[in-house]
């Protein structure tokens, strides 16, 4: 077989920078909480590298890309990845190899369930993390990676999602919202963030990273890739602009932290979109982005929810607005393999985005708070107020600073 070497060394290392989004978060989390949790959060991150790896050989790559029961979820054709040959393509019309495309999406499957933890910083105890990892991926994960991506349900009925407005934000946002009312709040105040410069770095390394999340989403290079690469970087710059300013306008202040989330939520909200409309539907999906995530931020500050680092305020709303946003902007003078949407006389395209991640997120959102609540049976969720006290030293038995 006679590979594209172009395609696939862009491939491979679109791979690597989605790869690097997950240190990158665990960097973002670890700066966001306070001294004596850093190596806590950080470990839900990378543990879910070595632990996805090996879920995603056994079964998950089969479980998503391989035929389907009732287009909900693939069968155990592909476990092991047995079937598959070092010398096959991945599909006629596009020559990398299919090892290539199994490599690039075990990546977004690490990344998705880590995304969660920032939302229960602090409280909960490493063998119920591991257990919520591992149940979640299989339940919630999944199957949304083969109803959108793998030729299930919601992708044979014209639902689009370039990288993962629904299958990645969207649902681990509303999985976060689900583990702060099942968790509580936190019983010792928390003194985060305690290195804003950890946090950008980590921001950094994740908009680094969100160009291959992003524009590798087309899965070889051509317009459509370089589309997405730019539409991700206005979004993002107009949505950190946008956090700014409105932050400066509040507060009389102009706050490096409010810049950065306001970068994040752009990423995540220009990520179901970023191959399907123009650079300047970007500009106002990034305008939207800061403006929306802020009230979104806002109002979980006001009801009290201890979702400590806005994980459902920056990524399930900023997903769920840009899928509904790609269902009024996109274009198929954009896009030929996309679809119209509202705006350009596509209601049909409108509706079923809007219900898709309506009915993702409830679905992730109602699975999590049970899956918690069935851990806690087996093995305590929360950690004790003792243990909170000093968390990584009582769970992890070390120290991020001496």
């Amino acid at each position: 077989m006679h590979f594209s070497a172009g395609n696939t060394g862009f491939m491979l290392l679109a791979t690597s920078l989605v790869m690097l989004m997950t240190p990158g978060l665990a960097f973002f989390y670890g700066g966001l909480v306070s001294r004596k949790s850093v190596l806590t959060i950080m470990m839900q991150s990378f543990v879910s590298m070595g632990i996805t790896t090996i879920l995603w050989y056994l079964v998950g790559y089969s479980l998503c890309f391989s035929g389907g029961i009732g287009g909900v979820i693939g069968n155990l054709n592909h476990a092991f990845l047995k079937g598959i040959s070092i010398h096959q393509a991945l599909s006629a019309n596009n020559n990398i190899p299919v090892l290539v495309f199994i490599a690039y999406q075990m990546m977004f499957a690490i990344i998705t369930p880590a995304l969660i933890t920032g939302a229960f910083a602090d409280r909960v105890r490493f063998p119920a993390y591991i257990l919520f990892l591992v149940g979640w991926l299989l339940i919630v994960y999944f199957p949304m990676v083969h109803m959108v991506w793998g030729g299930g349900i919601l992708q044979k009925w014209g639902v689009l999602d370039f990288a993962g407005g629904i299958v990645v934000h969207a649902i681990a946002g509303m999985a976060a919202l689900a583990s702060v009312f099942y968790i509580g709040k936190r019983k010792v105040k928390a003194h985060g963030p305690h290195s804003i410069p950890l946090v950008a770095l980590g921001t950094a390394l994740l908009w680094f990273g969100w160009y291959g999340f992003n524009a590798g989403s087309e899965l070889k290079v051509d317009s459509i890739t370089a589309l997405a690469f730019l539409n991700t970087d206005i979004a993002a710059s107009f949505a950190a602009i946008t956090w700014l300013i409105i932050e400066r306008v509040r507060t009389k202040k102009p706050k490096m932290l409010g810049m950065l989330t306001g970068a994040v939520a752009g990423l995540a909200t220009i990520t179901p979109a970023a191959g399907y409309v123009s650079p300047t539907m970007a500009v106002i999906i990034g305008i939207l982005a800061g403006t929306i995530c802020y009230i979104a931020v806002e109002i979980k500050n006001k009801a009290k929810w201890d979702d400590a680092l806005d994980v459902w305020g920056v990524h399930g709303v900023g997903g769920t607005t840009g899928v509904i946003l790609l269902g009024l902007l996109a274009s198929k003078a954009v896009n030929p393999n996309g679809a119209n949407g509202l705006f350009f006389g596509g209601a049909d395209f409108f509706w079923k985005e809007t219900i898709s991640v309506i009915l993702a997120g409830a679905y992730a959102f109602f699975i999590s708070y049970i899956m918690l609540a069935i851990i806690n049976k087996f093995t305590k969720v929360r950690v004790t107020e003792e243990e909170e006290e000093d968390l990584d030293e009582s769970i992890h038995g070390e120290q991020a600073y001496i």
